[in-house]
């Protein structure tokens, strides 16, 4: 069976985030437990399996290391390039989800949008002990509803690059207060893009991820009211950094973004029905 890696948010080789992307047969999908091991071996913070459907719609889900995923942007726009390669699909693709029906366009100049339902950010008490454990002054924190991020607001550019969090203290907070993952966010200190955001979750397998498209459902809109237009740019100031385009519509958002193959090979494990 074919099993690629895909560099997703960047068109740079060794940047972006890497998802692992097992593209099925159709029918029914493969044992939970097989999919879960999968996921393992490739140790990226996401390893999508899709397969297709009736009427062109894919199956599409998503799996970290420990856990399997309701949303997933980077792993999304990987399968999508992915298909695209490959001539299974044309311009666009709907795929079924834990989130819905999500759709991908694939444009001229070759990046890849993204239709995302937008996430509610709303105003919040800091959860005990987040700020300690992000080691930062917290100038606000907000929820996300059904996403289960706590974005968290700090002063500039250099506060969201300087963290350096416990997060064995995160991964506490997170279990007891049901967060998926803490965003670390603030305004650019430049012109090349808008806002830059860091995101922890270490109860999901991702201490820390390079470029995290679902919570851009929250950062988008978030941003959007502050700076008071819609055409965003946010790069995720990780290790190997992204940069996803995201604009606000209605009660949805476009993130759009670039990917490369890095790896393409064969996953000598079938799949257990």
């Amino acid at each position: 069976m074919r099993i690629r890696v895909v560099d997703a948010f960047t068109s740079t080789p060794f940047s972006g985030n890497p998802a692992g992307v097992c593209l099925l047969d159709a029918g029914d999908w493969p044992d939970i437990a097989w999919m879960h091991s999968v996921a393992r071996e490739m140790a990226h913070a996401e390893t999508a399996f899709a397969k297709p459907g009736d009427d062109g719609v894919w199956g599409l889900r998503w799996f970290t290391p420990a856990v399997e995923e309701n949303l997933c942007g980077h792993a999304t726009l990987a399968t999508t390039h992915a298909l695209y390669d490959d001539g299974a699909i044309g311009s666009s693709v709907r795929f079924s989800t834990r989130s819905g029906i999500l759709t991908a366009t694939v444009n001229d100049d070759g990046s890849i949008t993204l239709d995302f339902p937008k996430a509610v950010v709303s105003a919040i008490d800091v959860p005990v002990g987040l700020a300690k454990a992000l080691g930062v002054e917290v100038f606000g924190a907000y929820g996300t509803g059904e996403l289960r991020d706590v974005l968290i607001e700090v002063a500039d550019e250099d506060v969201v690059r300087g963290v350096v969090p416990d997060l064995g203290q995160i991964a506490a907070i997170a279990h007891r207060d049901d967060i998926r993952g803490v965003v670390v966010t603030a305004l650019a200190s430049g012109d090349e893009y808008d806002f830059v955001s860091r995101f922890f979750s270490p109860n999901d397998g991702i201490p820390e991820d390079p470029v995290t498209g679902s919570a851009h459902t929250a950062l988008a809109p978030f941003w959007a009211d502050r700076l008071g237009r819609t055409d965003l740019r946010g790069w995720q100031a990780s290790a190997r950094g992204g940069l996803v385009h995201a604009v606000p519509d209605g009660d949805r958002v476009k993130l759009s973004g670039r990917a490369v193959t890095m790896l393409d090979g064969t996953l000598h494990s079938e799949p257990v029905y």
